[in-house]
């Protein structure tokens, strides 16, 4: 019975309770801080649930794909953003999935067309980004423009630049719960 919104909230909550206190990637918070503000800023947003969900799970194939921290510290890209998705894409809709997996793309994209955007990224997000291909190339914004979750990949970059505080308070993980089980179930 692994095929249920249910078993999927589990596994990503036990993930989140195994794993959620570990840094992420040289920021001032952990990997479950970082994810559960990218969620509180979506839902302050007025984000719909796909979104919302989107948020909250856009960061866990750093996980998925058990690379340590350190690689992105020796110049290896994880491509978590690939590793998450594909993880996810069983149990979820296009709508929450696919701005998990361009929310790279999106920080190259806002990079090449918003030139102030490259001015929020903290130090270890402009390194990641050279890691990732850098600014994107004008046939780059072309193509991803044709995407149809455009502005959900870009509203989540923003999102993801915003959940850096490490003295912003939200809510656990459960808050969330019956929120994913939904989105879940819609797939499965």
């Amino acid at each position: 019975m692994t095929n249920t919104p249910e078993y999927i909230v589990d596994l990503i909550e036990d993930i989140f309770e195994r794993r959620g206190a570990e840094s992420y990637l040289g920021e001032e918070v952990t990997m479950a801080q970082h994810m559960l503000q990218a969620a509180q800023c979506a839902e302050e947003a007025g984000a719909d649930n796909s979104q919302i969900v989107a948020a909250l799970l856009h960061d866990i194939g750093h996980y998925k794909n058990e690379i340590p921290e350190s690689s992105l510290v020796k110049g290896i890209n994880n491509f978590h953003e690939e590793a998450g998705a594909n993880f996810l894409e069983e149990y979820f809709p296009a709508s929450v999935v696919e701005p998990i997996r361009q929310h790279v793309s999106a920080k190259r994209y806002l990079c090449a067309v918003q030139p102030d955007y490259f001015e929020r990224l903290s130090s270890a997000s402009i390194h990641t980004l050279n890691l990732q291909g850098g600014p994107m190339s004008e046939y780059e914004v072309r193509e991803f423009e044709k995407n149809d979750y455009l502005e959900q990949c870009v509203n989540l970059r923003h999102w993801d630049e915003e959940a850096k505080d490490p003295n912003k308070q939200c809510p656990p993980f459960s808050y969330y719960r019956s929120l994913i089980e939904a989105q879940g179930a819609s797939n499965i």
